[in-house]
């Protein structure tokens, strides 16, 4: 007896490629979507949903930037997660969940939606989100001449790296673990309490 052997025929996926978009692209969509995205390498990428501790963080970290700022008689503009940074020389844009801009904000486009000078940026870590804001976004913001300081705070636990650039091309890590701690924030001169950043966070 002779086992006949069935050969499936070979099938070909042809997969189409992803379409890319300009920036104007991207500007027009977002204005008319419900939800935020970010401009990545002509890619219009959808940002998660953030959790609750995400979004106490980055608001008690704005809270206390802002008090500090006012007792200080410092000139910062403060700005949440809902203004776009935009890095010229990428041709990209993302959001940010806090940040703060010397003097007077500058903007790449005449509606003034797409900033370009932060001096000091905040992100607030998830598990979705770490190694791209350690990373590939960090070394986005170092395209921007303005950026000096970037803040990483933890949600699960106290914890906070902060890095400060006292020169072009060098950064000074500061890692905070101690929730009685003050982070100093060298570019714009306060101290603010870890202890006040993750007020009503159960940790």
């Amino acid at each position: 007896m002779v086992a006949e052997k069935i050969v499936e025929p070979i099938q070909f996926k042809f997969e189409r490629p992803s379409k890319t978009y300009t920036l104007e692209d991207y500007m027009r969509k977002e204005a008319q979507s419900v939800h935020k995205h970010e401009f990545i390498n002509g890619k219009i990428t959808r940002m998660p949903n953030e959790s609750s501790s995400h979004n106490i963080i980055a608001s008690n970290m704005m809270i206390q930037m802002g008090m500090a700022f006012e007792i200080m008689e410092k000139d910062y503009t403060i700005f949440n997660s809902d203004q776009k940074v935009y890095f010229p020389n990428l041709d990209e844009g993302v959001y940010a969940d806090a940040l703060a801009v010397s003097q007077k904000p500058i903007y790449w486009d005449k509606s003034q939606l797409l900033l370009t000078n932060p001096i000091l940026v905040v992100e607030v870590l998830s598990k979705r989100t770490e190694k791209y804001d350690k990373n590939g976004k960090f070394d986005k913001y170092k395209t921007l001449e303005s950026f000096q300081e970037y803040i990483l705070i933890r949600q699960d636990m106290c914890y906070a790296e902060v890095w400060f650039r006292p020169k072009q091309g060098v950064w000074h890590e500061t890692i905070i673990r101690d929730l009685d701690a003050q982070m100093v924030l060298k570019s714009v001169d306060v101290s603010i309490s870890m202890r006040r950043i993750y007020k009503n966070i159960q940790l």
